[in-house]
């Protein structure tokens, strides 16, 4: 099948993409005046008046012989004498008889009709395809010709809305920085379609880049006024309004958020349980989205919970609280008070929960709020929580169990090749049941095991994947977590000098002071800033912010007899227990304390294939078997 091309200059193609011969300009001419008029016949007389302005004596001959080459070219594979097919004489004039899909104006004219019904995704793929077809200016060949005057005027308009319909899919989609360079070629082509301007100062905004939406808005109010001596129009106008207000309505999932709360509170005017189970399933989103979303998040959670219990109903206080399963991944809770009345409202709730989900996300929730606890019921809990939901078969009830198996797997040290294989189960589940959190979650345990031995290759491929998602998925504090990896990293794979590591500490540290998880931030830097110093045989450094929860264990080793060795509690259960234990270890070992020497080899002894502090992906002591060869030569 022959394809026409007039999306630039006019060209033939056969079926295998090769260039159709169309002989000289005058040739072209006649093919291009045939395609204009869209399968209609195009009489002999108005063929030559529209092929030169004073027709030559031989000009009607001269049409047929061009017809007659063409028809030639056009049809290679009709026999001699048979009708044409394609080309086609009719009365007293030709008529070029293509398919829609043979010309790729007409296919152009399609594809951006299709792309007006379709959906961001698919529109944006069809307009993509659509604008590649143009090669040029329509009938390219034939600037100064009548006839192909207003075909032309009409598909350089429409190509005109197919860039415009394309930079609105991509701004639906939450791909604004994209949109940006077509639009801003756009505009600088025809500065007078307010459309243009209109978004790109949308998509500048969506960016991050206030200011440089609110100076294009200027430069094209300028343009209008200086050369057409006209003010912009009203979506221009408002526009600039909206960015100085910051419009919540500018942000195009919260226009959607903000319409969509609107229409429930119309249909649903009343309905408290269904509002609070709505709100938990808005909460859990919001705690992921990043810093504020999660304080935010965290606070509205407990009010959930309370009002659930205020409304007398057990059943549905189990569903406010079992569906909020946003994944954890560091055992110390960021408000302990919260986290105590949300597993106590877990454990009122247990009775109630007739059916074996409900009941599996409760226990599972009491095994992840029960943070930093060596207590046996919350490894109960996370323990049944995993068999019914490996009984029921489902993929997303698993792995909120196997969160909570993680969360209870601190309560004896070592352990990392027990977290890894949680996390490579997680990171299936995910990927085959589209559960990104989880995934994420996956990744970040498998990239804190792989640091607790030291495997730093096998670190970075999760540490790696683990960005990815939270790129796709908008998950920004995944970063948190990847940064302190990157920051022992450097100090400990590759030896970075001490100032350098130093440093990147406290640029991860900056980025969790931002973070909302005060669980992990209190004493993390100074505890990494003393590992550091101490692995390379430097002396501790004072560190004016103080080292947190960490202070006993920090302080019974740089300040000898502060506190009798045997009055320091067990460390939490957590990724630095090890590293704590380390520190009183190293304290017995300086004290020649016997009793807290043996304490300390019991307790590391399990982990001796590990190193202290680095299960967290953000600090270590150094290889514990070194600190068990210096408790073991005690006398």
């Amino acid at each position: 099948m022959i394809r026409f091309g007039v999306l630039g200059p006019v060209v033939a193609e056969d079926e295998q993409g090769g260039a159709v011969a169309l002989k000289g300009p005058m040739h072209r001419a006649v093919l291009a005046r045939l395609l204009v008029a869209r399968r209609r016949v195009v009489p002999l007389n108005d063929l030559v008046d529209d092929l030169w302005v004073s027709p030559p004596d031989g000009a009607v001959a001269a049409v047929r012989t061009f017809v007659a080459a063409l028809r030639k070219a056009v049809e290679p594979g009709r026999a001699a004498r048979a009708p044409a097919s394609l080309l086609v004489t009719q009365g007293a004039g030709y008529a070029l008889r293509c398919e829609p899909d043979q010309v790729d104006a007409w296919r152009f004219e399609q594809a951006v009709t299709d792309a007006a019904a379709a959906e961001p995704p698919a529109a944006l793929a069809r307009l993509d395809q659509a604008l590649a077809w143009w090669r040029g200016p329509a009938y390219a060949d034939f600037p100064d010709a009548a006839w192909p005057r207003a075909d032309r005027s009409r598909l350089a308009e429409l190509r005109l809305q197919a860039v415009e319909r394309r930079a609105e899919a991509r701004l639906d989609l939450g791909r604004a920085a994209e949109a940006v360079p077509d639009l801003d070629e756009h505009v600088t082509a025809h500065p007078w379609r307010e459309p243009g301007w209109r978004l790109l100062a949308l998509a500048l905004y969506r960016s991050g880049r206030q200011g440089d939406a609110l100076a294009v808005l200027r430069r094209a109010r300028d343009l209008l006024a200086e050369h057409l001596g006209v003010e912009p129009g009203p979506a221009l106008r408002a526009l600039e309004t909206d960015i100085l207000r910051q419009e919540p309505r500018l942000d195009a999932a919260g226009e959607v958020l903000m319409r969509a709360a609107s229409a429930y509170d119309r249909v649903l005017p009343g309905g408290a349980r269904v509002r609070l189970e709505s709100a938990v399933g808005l909460l859990r989103n919001l705690a992921v989205t990043g810093p504020g979303g999660l304080e935010a998040a965290r606070e509205q959670r407990a009010a959930a919970v309370a009002a659930a219990e205020q409304l007398g109903d057990p059943a549905l206080t189990a569903r406010v609280i079992g569906a909020y399963d946003v994944p954890a991944i560091w055992p110390r809770a960021d408000d302990p008070d919260q986290a105590a009345g949300i597993v106590a409202a877990a454990a009122r709730a247990l009775p109630a929960a007739g059916h074996d989900p409900a009941r599996a996300r409760l226990l599972a929730t009491i095994a992840i709020e029960s943070r930093g606890t060596r207590e046996a019921w919350p490894v109960a809990c996370a323990e049944q929580a995993e068999t019914i939901a490996r009984d029921l078969d489902d993929p997303g009830l698993l792995a909120f169990a196997l969160n909570g198996v993680f969360m209870q797997s601190f309560t004896a040290t070592g352990g990392s090749a027990r977290r890894d294989r949680i996390g490579a189960e997680l990171v299936n589940l995910g990927a085959r049941h589209d559960l990104p959190n989880m995934e994420v979650l996956g990744h970040l345990i498998r990239m804190q095991s792989g640091c607790a031995v030291a495997a730093f290759d096998r670190a970075d491929d999760h540490a790696r994947a683990a960005d990815d998602l939270a790129g796709r998925h908008e998950r920004p504090l995944v970063a948190v977590f990847t940064q302190w990896y990157r920051a022992l990293r450097a100090d400990v794979a590759e030896q970075c000098p001490v100032p350098r590591a130093e440093t990147l500490y406290r640029d991860a540290a900056a980025r969790l002071d931002q973070a909302g998880m005060p669980g992990m931030r209190d004493g993390l830097l100074p505890l990494a800033r003393l590992g550091l110093h101490l692995r390379r045989g430097l002396p501790p450094v004072a560190d004016d912010a103080g080292y947190g929860p960490y202070a006993p264990w920090v302080l019974a080793l740089l300040e000898p007899g502060r506190t009798a060795l045997a009055d320091l509690p067990d460390p939490p259960a957590d990724p630095l227990a090890e590293a704590l234990w380390c520190l009183l270890g190293q304290a017995a070992v300086a004290a020649q304390d016997p009793i807290a020497t043996v304490r300390a080899i019991r307790a590391l002894t399990p982990a001796k294939g590990e190193w202290a502090g680095a299960a967290s992906g953000a600090l270590t002591l150094g290889p514990v078997a070194e600190h068990l060869a210096a408790l073991n030569a005690v006398p």
